[in-house]
């Protein structure tokens, strides 16, 4: 374990913090994600009403808060905030609209079952991530994330209701809000970072202003809605399950768990920690719980956040408390949906604009992972190659996929499946270079 000054870390990974320093560091955690724009983007695909939205949100901040919890304090015990995953988005979609929300959580459940299962009582996750997952795999598939969903963004604003220009001005200032947040954010310090932090808030907040111009905000269900509110199990009907449905998540999970890798080979890096197979295992199972969590209330699979790992890097403070003081803000957020209800409001256009910028940040993120390999000709195939093929799979044509069988259409659905399983098989059958 490298040391902390080396690092440049001034609170190490197990430091204790007081209740308000910790809750406080774990609020700027939060402000730091991008939490509210998959469940949200999920939502509009399958035609949620903003009620519904508003509480699919909810329930997944409070998955979010709980595998936060238990994924710092017993899983992995390294500063990971858990938050929606985007590996889902495509494969729930379909399932969804075709088969009806109470298959798509049933399939959750099949899921979920299965990333906590091979973390105990298995302990296989370990073994598997040093044999098939090493930082290239894991880089390779946030990368595929990231490129995977910009076509989501764009179709977003250009398929949505309205005056297309319009839509598609609202969509650019919001994610040109976001830029220039970001780079004010990254040449400045003190209130250059505050501005950083809150990018994303303040990006939509720009975006739904302009909309409001154009008469796409309505705000009636936040005045409707209660500002305190308890989950319920199975919100959505009680889960059906399908084998076709069932065995696609079940491999959809597994692709996430390769995502997460990626996260704990970000987080290990910036905090100087040994990825033992034990922490391995644990992340497993924190990860399997808190997608537990997300399909018994009605909520996203969670996943690992890399994007957390650049803000301990930026404040030097790896601890735990902190981003366990984000899980409780994230629990605190989620019983709240009035809160809820004014998110679910922001028009898609301001969603996807600031989600397209997002998705290059994913993007980016992998590569942060993948610099620290040799690219050499083998090692460029393995993560071109997945990327290609993504994009053949996200942009394939509608004609050819429905003459595709039902669990490879849901499969490609996703387009992040297919890069992830790419890049797996591609790093396990292509040789090493004997001089590298």
């Amino acid at each position: 374990m490298k040391e902390q000054s080396e690092l440049h870390l001034t609170v190490g990974v197990n430091d204790p913090l007081s209740p308000a320093k910790a809750l406080l560091l774990g609020l700027q955690h939060v402000l730091a994600m991008d939490l509210y724009i998959a469940p949200i983007v999920l939502a509009g695909i399958l035609s949620m009403t903003v009620s519904e939205t508003a509480f699919f949100i909810q329930m997944t901040f409070i998955a979010a808060g709980i595998a936060t919890l238990v994924q710092t304090g017993f899983g992995i015990k390294l500063p990971v905030m858990q938050g929606p995953s985007y590996v889902p988005i495509g494969a729930l979609a379909a399932i969804g609209t075709t088969m009806g929300l109470p298959v798509m959580f049933g399939s959750l459940f099949s899921g979920a079952l299965f990333v906590t299962v091979l973390g105990w009582p298995l302990k296989m996750l370990g073994r598997i991530v040093r044999r098939i997952i090493p930082p290239l795999v894991g880089g390779t598939v946030i990368v595929v994330v990231g490129i995977a969903l910009m076509p989501v963004a764009l179709r977003g604003v250009y398929n949505a209701p309205g005056d297309p220009v319009n839509n598609c001005i609202v969509a650019l200032v919001a994610g040109a809000v976001l830029v220039a947040l970001m780079v004010l954010g990254a040449r400045f310090h003190g209130a250059g970072q505050i501005l950083r932090l809150t990018s994303v808030i303040l990006s939509m907040a720009c975006g739904t202003a302009v909309a409001g111009m154009y008469g796409l905000v309505d705000f009636t269900p936040v005045a409707e809605a209660a500002w305190v509110a308890l989950p319920k199990l199975f919100p959505f009907g009680m889960p059906q399950f399908d084998l076709a449905s069932s065995l696609t998540l079940i491999f959809i999970y597994f692709v996430v768990l390769v995502e997460t890798t990626g996260t704990w080979f970000a987080v290990g890096a910036v905090t100087g920690e040994d990825l033992s197979d034990s922490r391995l295992n644990g992340g497993a199972v924190g990860e399997g719980i808190g997608c537990l969590v997300g399909a018994l209330f009605g909520g996203t699979p969670v996943t690992g956040y890399s994007t957390n790992a650049g803000i301990i890097a930026v404040t030097g403070v790896a601890s735990r408390w902190a981003v366990m003081g984000g899980g409780v803000v994230l629990l605190v957020l989620g019983l709240m949906p009035k809160l809820m209800n004014v998110i679910a409001c922001i028009p898609g256009v301001v969603i996807n604009g600031v989600f397209g910028v997002i998705c290059v940040v994913i993007s980016m993120n992998g590569f942060r992972v993948v610099k620290g390999v040799k690219l050499d000709e083998r090692n460029m195939l393995v993560v071109g190659l997945p990327v290609l093929l993504t994009l053949a799979a996200v942009l394939m044509p509608k004609e050819l996929l429905d003459r595709l069988p039902e669990l490879a259409r849901y499969l490609v659905a996703s387009g992040i499946a297919v890069g992830a399983l790419s890049a797996v098989i591609l790093n396990l059958i292509l040789p090493e270079n004997k001089d590298s």
